[in-house]
């Protein structure tokens, strides 16, 4: 009976393990799943700006070299873009950004940030990180300046949102009145190369960081219930304010990732569908936390791992209950004998 509880908890570990670790395992290695060179933007950046029929086209303060695209340069009150020509139709992608943001500016004396697009509309600046406001579609936006003084928040900071039109960005609170979630990221004037990570599929929303240099993904968002269409266009913006960095795009890569999908899912015209989240609260309700820490949808990635620790402690608790009483039982049977 013991030997059934002992394995019963080694079989639940391995579960647990397995959730734990398998959101960084869903990330393509770049060779297993198919690059969608049409959507990608990798060196020696041809079909970029000026040819006949360039696959990016960009705008601003953009400035293409041939070991990066820079967006802004360290200078004050610039802005720039960089957006695919081309729509992208797939219902499961993945895209990876190598980036750079670097410049002359000390702690809390450098800004704004860049920000990445699966969005329907493309080549309209704006206050957004030099995209228009109200938006339809996904932005992963990458903060280097708090402009709330009061917040608690750690900078720079990434942040997810999604917009069917409707939707302002507060830059005085840092957008957090319509962030989904976010993380901390430590990624201003690293000396190796930095990676961000956007996963989207079937309805999961996947957000994962490499910026340390150890050439491994750590989590940073994810997301469940969000449904975005197709035909919408990669992009990337930046601005700079009265504060001032470097931004640079080295690559965008964008993956197909091979999914299966139900005969329902199959019969949809994703064109058609509204970009939108299934929450359980609505992120204008994330006003009044200090913090702003990790918001997504039904359950956060933190509160899973905590729910599952509980029931794992929960299991062996009663596991140890149910030995010391079936060997008490034992016991006591063997002094009627």
């Amino acid at each position: 009976m013991a030997a059934l509880y002992i394995y019963g908890l080694l079989c639940l570990q391995s579960l647990f393990c397995l959730f734990i670790f398998g959101a960084a395992g869903d990330l393509t290695d770049g060779n297993s799943e198919h690059v969608k060179r049409e959507h990608s933007l990798i060196k020696p950046y041809q079909g970029v700006g000026f040819s006949s029929m360039p696959l990016w086209v960009f705008m601003g303060s953009t400035m293409l070299t041939s070991q990066y695209v820079r967006l802004t340069p360290d200078e004050r009150s610039k802005e720039g873009s960089i957006w695919n020509r081309i729509p992208c139709f797939l219902k499961d992608w993945e895209l990876h950004v190598h980036f750079r943001i670097h410049g002359a500016g000390k702690k809390n004396l450098h800004g704004d940030g860049f920000a990445l697009w699966y969005a329907k509309d493309r080549l309209e600046p704006g206050p957004v990180f030099g995209n228009h406001d109200k938006f339809h579609g996904l932005a992963v936006f990458v903060d280097t300046y708090p402009n709330d003084e009061t917040t608690e928040r750690v900078y720079p900071y990434i942040s997810v949102m999604v917009n069917n039109g409707s939707l302002e960005y507060d830059h005085s609170k840092d957008g957090r009145t319509a962030e989904l979630a976010g993380c901390t990221a430590d990624l201003r004037n690293a000396n190796h190369d930095t990676f961000v990570a956007i996963r989207y599929s079937r309805g999961r929303l996947t957000v994962m960081t490499d910026i340390e240099g150890k050439n491994e993904w750590k989590n940073c968002v994810d997301i469940s219930g969000v449904r975005l269409p197709t035909g919408y266009y990669f992009g990337a913006t930046a601005a700079t304010g009265d504060l001032s960095d470097n931004h640079d795009i080295i690559s965008m890569k964008v993956y197909q990732l091979m999914v299966e999908h139900s005969p329902d899912e199959e019969n949809i015209d994703w064109t058609k569908i509204e970009p939108s989240v299934s929450l359980l609260k609505s992120p204008k309700d994330n006003v009044d936390d200090p913090t702003g820490n990790f918001r997504s949808g039904p359950l956060t990635g933190w509160k899973v791992f905590l729910l599952l620790l509980a029931a794992l402690l929960g299991i062996i608790v009663c596991a140890v209950v149910g030995a010391v009483v079936f060997q008490k039982r034992q016991e006591r049977n063997k002094r009627f004998y």
